[in-house]
């Protein structure tokens, strides 16, 4: 498993996905479920806080399209 400082949106919320399928399967002991689970957690955190940003710079906009400083 990487980092999930390192992954990009799209791997991370890919990865999300495949966890999500999983604890959703029902098949796995509990301890994996537990682990999976947290790592599940830490992953949306950065799904959101890569959304956050994205958020953040498209409202930043400005009319002509330029991005302007906070």
């Amino acid at each position: 498993m990487n980092a999930i400082s390192e992954l990009s949106f799209e791997a991370a919320y890919a990865e999300l996905e495949r966890i999500i399928a999983q604890l959703e399967s029902g098949e796995l002991p509990l301890e994996e479920s537990v682990t999976l689970y947290e790592r599940g957690r830490q992953l949306a955190e950065r799904c959101q806080a890569a959304l956050d940003q994205a958020e953040l710079r498209v409202s930043q906009l400005s009319g002509d399209g330029r991005v302007e400083p906070l």
